[in-house]
């Protein structure tokens, strides 16, 4: 009797787990490179490499402002271009470098290889969990509204992710932008400029920290967008994938017996 090795799928686009959904998708690479280059580290946020993706956010800002790099960008931006090179720190400054190309290279290659393996993990069409429920969490595959992110990332960064049920994103991307909140005196500074007081708000304000601020802002959005757009789709492809199964054979086995009988 001959025996049929049944063969597991070796990939899987997608896995549901208490904590988000991480799933394989087509990105474009340049995407994610400047993402990469805006921030070293939000580029394999994207790409849901999160451990490289928290660790090169938190060496971003720790380098970053010992070595001064923000504050010698408002001298360059304002014309004190002699401020400017005064400002920096060498010792933390040529230790910067080498780790902030090796993000965008890493990002970019890495989201080429995804790339391919995703269109592998298609064809393969493996089946993966679409509901999980623990002790804490539940997380299950539905379709949510890609604005509705947007609008609470525009409220307040880590809250979209928190609404597609990305929780260590959500929570990450909210405590660095608490962090960058504090650090800057950016709500002091938006305080005094609505009493009037202007020269006390410029002089409160810390620069160096402000220029974080735009880059976690519109990251923590597009992801939301993004990231709700690509589980919409996961949850419709599913949905086909399941009743095709469940369904498709049994009626075309009906059907056929209708037709002979």
């Amino acid at each position: 009797m001959i025996q049929v090795e049944i063969k597991k799928p070796r990939r899987r686009v997608a896995d549901v787990s208490i904590l988000g959904t991480t799933q394989l998708h087509l990105r474009n690479p340049y995407v994610i490179a400047w993402w990469s280059a805006t921030v070293p580290g939000f580029g394999h946020l994207l790409l849901s490499k999160y451990l490289r993706g928290y660790v090169l956010i938190l060496w971003e800002m720790i380098i970053n402002t010992q070595a001064k790099i923000n504050l010698s960008m408002v001298y360059a931006f304002t014309g004190r271009f002699e401020m400017s090179k005064d400002a920096l720190d060498l010792r933390w400054m040529l230790l910067y470098a080498p780790v902030y190309i090796f993000a965008i290279y890493d990002s970019y290659r890495t989201t080429v290889d995804l790339n391919k393996t995703y269109i592998l993990a298609e064809r393969e069409k493996a089946e993966y969990t679409t509901f999980k429920i623990g002790p804490l969490e539940i997380n299950y595959l539905d379709k949510r509204t890609p604005w509705v992110s947007v609008i609470w990332s525009f409220l307040m960064p880590g809250m979209g992710q928190l609404y597609i049920h990305r929780i260590a994103t959500a929570f990450y991307v909210l405590s660095v932008w608490i962090l960058i909140c504090y650090q800057s005196h950016v709500l002091e500074a938006i305080h005094y400029t609505l009493m009037g007081d202007f020269t006390k708000a410029t002089t409160v304000a810390k620069a160096e920290w402000l220029l974080f601020m735009p880059s976690i802002y519109f990251f923590a959005i597009y992801d939301a967008y993004t990231n709700t757009v690509e589980n919409n789709k996961l949850f419709d492809k599913e949905q086909a994938q399941f009743l095709k199964s469940r369904y498709q054979m049994q009626n075309a086995k009906k059907m056929l017996k209708e037709m002979r009988g």
